[in-house]
């Protein structure tokens, strides 16, 4: 992985790739490479693959760097190596559509190689896009408020959840915001995700109608966190654990322990770049595990045990 020149040939777990432009500088405020990308993918792809390796992603990407444009590509390119699978995601107003399915480290480096920076992954796996693995609230940050404030509400939702007995695991975006995820890993529809998403929302909205909002208007967002519960919807994706951001920084949407987010709530930094990440792993492991791993089952109806 250390190769720079333009047109290099290598070999990534018996796989052969060749990888261009490697020296073009994708984040230029800090001088990230496209190596550099190519690089921490390869090194992530321990941990990042259980999350994303069984379902069709969206790759959005900067040929130009974090500083030109960029666009997101669902449909995967026929021009992929025959080794990338692909597989049925929810599709478009034009009919189905495959998507890629990273299932290897070589395959993320190829996607790197194509100025992927960031990888976003939906609720639910290739083998039944009709049953969402986990539920996602996505909070995001209306003005002056910030990632302090999102880590409060977090606090809130962990306790609710709590109070029904479920348990939950915690992302930064990468961006302004924070992610909860309540693994499921049992059989669940989209609609009860974001029918028990949008019920857990509304209880902190009536209690803290200063803090908190779950509409999308721009207009009554500002110094409130919204509660994005519709990206619980089966045609929704949000940023998949460990990827890169398009930001000025090579930022990455990182797991982090509940005690982190009560720091965070308290005015402790929130913010993780790609070498960071790496050493967070190494001293700490897959933080995100339990999203695949641990088994539960939602309330009967959404508003069970919810008041």
């Amino acid at each position: 992985m250390a190769a720079r020149e333009t047109g290099v040939e290598v070999d990534v777990d018996g796989r052969r790739l060749t990888l261009t432009n490697l020296d073009k500088v994708l984040y230029p405020l800090v001088g990230f490479t496209k190596a550099q990308v190519i690089e921490y993918y390869a090194a992530v792809a321990e941990v990042m693959l259980p999350h994303i390796g069984d379902r069709g992603v969206t790759l959005r990407r900067w040929p130009d760097g974090v500083t030109g444009e960029s666009f997101f590509q669902k449909r995967c390119p026929s021009h992929r190596p025959d080794w990338i699978p692909d597989c049925p995601g929810p599709g478009s107003r034009d009919g189905p559509i495959r998507y890629c399915c990273l299932d290897s480290r070589a395959a993320l480096v190829w996607a790197a190689n194509l100025a992927a920076l960031e990888i976003h992954a939906p609720m639910a796996r290739c083998a039944d896009i009709e049953s969402p693995t986990m539920v996602v609230f996505d909070l995001d940050p209306g003005p002056p408020a910030t990632i302090v404030e999102c880590c409060a509400v977090a606090l809130e939702i962990r306790d609710v959840l709590a109070a029904v007995g479920l348990s939950a695991v915690a992302k930064t975006s990468g961006s302004k915001g924070l992610q909860v995820y309540v693994p499921l890993n049992r059989p669940h529809t989209h609609r009860h995700c974001a029918d028990f998403a949008l019920a857990v929302a509304r209880l902190l909205e009536r209690r803290h109608p200063d803090r908190v909002v779950t509409v999308m208007k721009k207009a009554v967002r500002s110094g409130r966190v919204f509660i994005d519960w519709s990206q619980n919807a089966r045609h929704k994706t949000t940023v998949a654990v460990y990827s890169l951001r398009g930001r000025d920084r090579p930022t990455v949407s990182t797991p982090v322990t509940w005690d982190e987010v009560a720091a965070g709530a308290d005015g402790e930094p929130l913010v993780f770049e790609a070498n960071e990440v790496l050493d967070r792993v190494e001293r700490q492991g897959d933080l995100f595990a339990p999203a695949v791993t641990v088994e539960q089952d939602l309330p009967g109806t959404p508003a069970d045990g919810l008041a």
